[in-house]
């Protein structure tokens, strides 16, 4: 990235280091070949850090570290900024009228978590070699097509071409819960009925997934007691998020910044 080329950014009058742009830039995702799209978001998120700092250092706030992970902790700039946000976003707890309402408003959001039987065929790959992909997708998509015309056939084609484990069972891979696969994997499960086959293959961190639902349960609706709680604090979640945010709007729309293209958060 050519940092050169880019403005400098200037928040009510402290000069932010390019360089800190740099690395923040490599957090914002941007279409190839297009770094300036990923320099302007870092830019803009480096403006409002700069603002929640100048406003605890206004307010004489005092960074306390806090532990994030084992033997981890916040640096002080991150201190200070929660430090702020607890000073001056306040937020109620939800009261019992408006957190039934938000249950009774839809009850069957809350379950007990779906498992599903499912069964599957992997050709494997790594996908960030574009031509070792390319051969297992159209592989995949050659099982997807035979699988989908022939049912049936589907345990035999996962014993004779799969390229996991599961193999030796017909491509079973039993029951699987929320969090038992990688993601792309369990959005596939998702979005599969029971007795369904993947018409077009998935593709994972292991490479190119045809994919059979073989039963599913559903979730049971949940009482709102088991779940009045996690309601609540959801509420308040959200609360707080929206009055963090005007928090920084009314810092945004009273700074003077150059550099940046910042509007409502």
């Amino acid at each position: 990235m050519k940092v050169a080329l880019f403005p400098d950014l200037v928040v009510n009058g402290e000069t932010v280091p390019q360089a800190a742009i740099a690395a923040e830039a490599q957090n914002h995702g941007a279409p190839k070949g297009k770094p300036g799209i990923a320099w302007r978001k870092a830019a803009n998120a480096m403006a409002v850090r700069t603002l929640l700092l100048q406003d605890a250092r206004r307010r004489g706030i005092e960074p306390q570290p806090e532990e994030v992970g084992e033997g981890r902790f916040e640096t002080d700039e991150e201190a200070l900024i929660r430090g702020l946000l607890a000073t001056v976003v306040e937020v109620e707890t939800p009261a019992e009228p408006a957190i039934r309402a938000e249950w009774e408003r839809d009850p069957s959001r809350f379950r007990t978590p779906p498992l599903w039987e499912v069964s599957h065929i992997l050709c494997a790959c790594d996908p960030r070699d574009e031509a070792q992909s390319a051969v297992a997708r159209t592989r995949a998509e050659d099982l997807a097509a035979r699988a989908c015309g022939n049912p049936r056939g589907f345990a035999r084609l996962a014993s004779e071409h799969s390229d996991c484990g599961s193999k030796g069972s017909g491509g079973a891979l039993g029951q699987l819960g929320p969090g038992d696969t990688v993601p792309e994997f369990e959005a596939a499960l998702r979005g599969l009925s029971e007795g369904e086959i993947t018409a077009a293959p998935v593709q994972t961190r292991h490479g190119w997934h045809v994919i059979r639902m073989d039963a599913v349960a559903e979730g049971e609706v949940l009482p709102y007691d088991a779940v009045r709680q996690r309601i609540s604090d959801a509420m308040e979640k959200a609360a707080w998020a929206g009055a963090a945010r005007t928090f920084v709007n009314q810092l945004v729309a009273s700074a003077d910044i150059s550099g940046a293209d910042l509007r409502p958060v």
